[in-house]
């Protein structure tokens, strides 16, 4: 769709005349597209260029990788590595802040212990164990899925009751996440605890 419609009279695309006839041009032909140079005031002829503009459309997004916008920001470059190894990353300094809530599990041969943990203040928000004296005398076994069912559904109450409804879990290296922590995982996630 052109933007411009040239005039009906005919209007030759390049013309060299003087400054009373771009006077008139102008009164005849208003356009906004009309471009006037002028290198100085003195009475000489100029010319004029009429620019027909016409709407490109919109462009197809054949290659999806040049429209993703690379946050290289974000990354050390392999000199900054070299030079300070200890220094932390971006999303190291910032994921304390973005996910403050982390949940810490620790399975021993004889009982169950779970806790949620604010990670810049390190402030315990919610803890449940089976090593507590009030589920040690009541469960059956202190280390098997119930008892993580039980851990799990603990950890979710008293951390809504904290007003805690996000938290983060990163397992440790080369820890599979099945058998009873994936039962207690589960059970916080059903009893209405987002992971993040």
């Amino acid at each position: 769709m052109a933007l411009f419609s040239p005039p009906s009279a005919p209007f030759p695309s390049r013309v060299s005349c003087s400054y009373k006839a771009l006077a008139k041009l102008a009164l005849n032909h208003p356009s906004p597209f009309l471009s006037c140079v002028a290198p100085s005031l003195s009475p000489r002829p100029i010319s004029i260029t009429t620019q027909l503009l016409v709407s490109s459309p919109t462009p197809t997004c054949r290659n999806r990788e040049a429209f993703v916008v690379h946050a290289a920001w974000t990354r050390r470059s392999k000199g900054d590595k070299t030079k300070k190894p200890n220094r932390k990353s971006w999303k190291q300094r910032a994921d304390m802040y973005m996910r403050p809530f982390m949940l810490n599990v620790f399975f021993s041969k004889r009982f169950v212990h779970a806790k949620v943990v604010h990670r810049g203040t390190s402030k315990v928000i919610s803890v449940a164990s089976t090593n507590s004296k009030d589920l040690r005398n009541t469960l059956p076994s202190l280390i098997d899925e119930d008892a993580c069912r039980t851990v799990g559904q603990l950890i979710a109450e008293r951390s809504k009751d904290a007003d805690v409804f996000a938290i983060t879990f990163e397992p440790k290296k080369n820890e599979r996440v099945e058998g009873r922590l994936w039962t207690l995982l589960n059970t916080i996630k059903e009893n209405g605890i987002i992971f993040v």
